[in-house]
């Protein structure tokens, strides 16, 4: 039985595709390449994401951005810059080496694929840091549905 690029996107972004077996040696990262094949944009994700309700061709998605060291805290993010955001696609499939390729609506096509190296080490970074939360506040994060962050790490 062959993968649908749907049942990939959830295993890549959710780390089920680690060798080991462990989620945490695995994850995924978002390449994004402007109409000219110009990388405009490579960063880890968060391990989830959601297809909207109102629109199938749109995929929510948590980009790890403004991450930093903090010397009395240890690592953290700013969750009101670590937001949400939407790819709005008009096509989408599987490539052969496994990444999922997406054409957007703006022209540019996003691959995500296994995060490597410093990516992968930001994922990291980002679950240790996630551990800090409520359960509240993480079904909050899970949900991809606020564009804003009230409270703790804002």
């Amino acid at each position: 039985m062959s993968t649908t690029w749907q049942t990939r996107l959830a295993d890549v972004i959710a780390g089920r595709h680690s060798s080991s077996g462990d989620p945490v040696d695995a994850g995924a990262q978002l390449r994004v390449f402007d109409d000219e094949g110009t990388e405009v944009f490579l960063q880890a994700l968060a391990r989830h994401h959601r297809v909207d309700e109102d629109d199938p061709q749109l995929i929510w998605i948590r980009p790890l951005v403004d991450g930093a060291e903090s010397a009395e805290l240890g690592y953290l993010f700013n969750l009101s810059a670590t937001r949400r955001r939407g790819l709005s696609w008009t096509r989408a499939h599987l490539e052969e080496n496994g990444d999922v390729a997406l054409l957007l609506r703006s022209g540019e096509t996003a691959i995500v694929q296994p995060a490597e190296g410093d990516l992968l080490a930001e994922l990291q970074r980002w679950d240790r840091f996630t551990d800090r939360l409520t359960r509240e506040e993480e079904a909050q994060l899970d949900a991809l549905d606020s564009d804003s962050w009230h409270g703790q790490f804002s």
